[in-house]
């Protein structure tokens, strides 16, 4: 592949098939009747819903490899890159405060939050571009390693992974106070499944990213296999000692998932890019963070709307006597893909496609 990298469309295709799975999973006609694998895991293990954010997170890794490298090595400067990546970092970070301080204004009982998703996408995705833009491969996997052994090292030092009093959500609690996804009513300790402590392992899913980035612009495509398949025997290793938890994003959890994320990543492109398979989930993927502030923004939109209403009377009252209640809670969230799939197909028929 030449130095410009042109844009893969099984890279878009994968980003938007993992924002397709992030609506249908946050957004069931009912939270009380959800499939087991589209729920997350109670606290240790591994459900494929617990997949979708570091893939997420891993495809910014790959996109900063694609998209910044290529102008580093046309001699754009690193002060310039610079300043354009962390302003960007920064408007994706407002966005999800934005986004949090309209729902605790516009939903009852809903506090102010202040970590969560896009947050997390902005914090490293610009810790990844400065990465890119000013160290060389060596000081990244390095990076990748005292990350990983680092945080297991302070998890060890906590004494604990139980909710509530592991070293995470304390941090959390000391950084944040009340202003986090969810408050233990007995102690009063909050925790956060993107608080802050958790950011410093999903930087390295990010980083991981980046490196599978690397190989894919050079075509190595075995570096590229055998990474994937290392990732996962050393994730699978570690979790005998360091459980899957997502919520702690573990050393483990964040082998496990970049060795499935490179892996994906290898069959889209060779599919897509090599097969000329169509690259289905495309039209998510070239408005991805638009799809996914957007579906927010609508969850926050159609309680105030009445939306247990019309999901009883469009889908629970005439589905539930025949197929039980977890049918019509997963038909809602089909839907609701489709309505955004109409909206993003839209978009890019008429060549938008917002960027932050």
């Amino acid at each position: 592949m030449n130095a410009r990298s042109p844009r893969l469309a099984s890279l878009d295709a994968l980003r938007g098939c993992t924002v397709a799975a992030m609506l249908l999973v946050n957004d069931p006609g009912d939270w009380d009747h959800v499939y087991a694998p589209l729920e997350h895991a109670a606290w240790n293990g591994c459900t494929p819903t617990d997949l979708i954010f570091p893939f997420f997170l891993f495809v910014v890794g790959v996109s900063v490899a694609l998209a910044i490298l290529p102008r580093l090595e046309r001699g754009a400067a690193p002060v310039e890159l610079t300043r354009a990546a962390l302003w960007r970092g920064a408007r994706i970070v407002l966005l999800g405060l934005a986004i949090n301080v309209l729902a605790m204004w516009l939903l009852p009982g809903r506090d102010m939050r202040f970590p969560g998703v896009l947050q997390r996408i902005g914090v490293c995705f610009a810790a990844v571009a400065l990465f890119a833009i000013y160290t060389r491969p060596r000081t990244q996997w390095s990076a990748i390693a005292m990350l990983l052994l680092g945080y297991w090292g302070l998890l060890w030092l906590g004494g604990t992974l139980a909710p509530w009093t592991n070293i995470v959500s304390r941090t959390d609690s000391a950084v944040f106070g009340p202003y986090l996804w969810s408050i233990d009513p007995l102690s009063g300790r909050g925790h956060d499944p993107e608080g802050l402590l958790s950011t410093v392992p999903a930087l390295a899913t990010t980083l991981l990213g980046l490196r599978a980035g690397c190989w894919l612009r050079r075509e190595r495509l075995g570096a590229l296999l055998l990474g994937g398949l290392l990732s996962l025997a050393l994730g699978a290793a570690w979790s005998w000692a360091l459980p899957f938890n997502k919520n702690l994003w573990t050393p483990s959890f964040v082998l496990w998932t970049a060795g499935w994320a490179a892996l994906a990543l290898l069959a889209f492109h060779w599919l897509i890019d090599r097969r000329g398979w169509p690259p289905l989930g495309r039209r998510f993927g070239v408005n991805a963070i638009a799809a996914y502030a957007g579906s927010e923004l609508m969850q926050i939109v159609l309680p105030v709307l009445g939306q247990d209403t019309w999901y009883r009377a469009a889908f629970a009252q005439w589905m539930t006597p025949r197929f039980g209640p977890y049918l019509p809670s997963l038909a809602f969230a089909i839907v609701f893909v489709v309505f955004w799939w109409l909206v993003v197909w839209a978009m890019d028929r008429r060549g938008i496609h917002l960027k932050l």
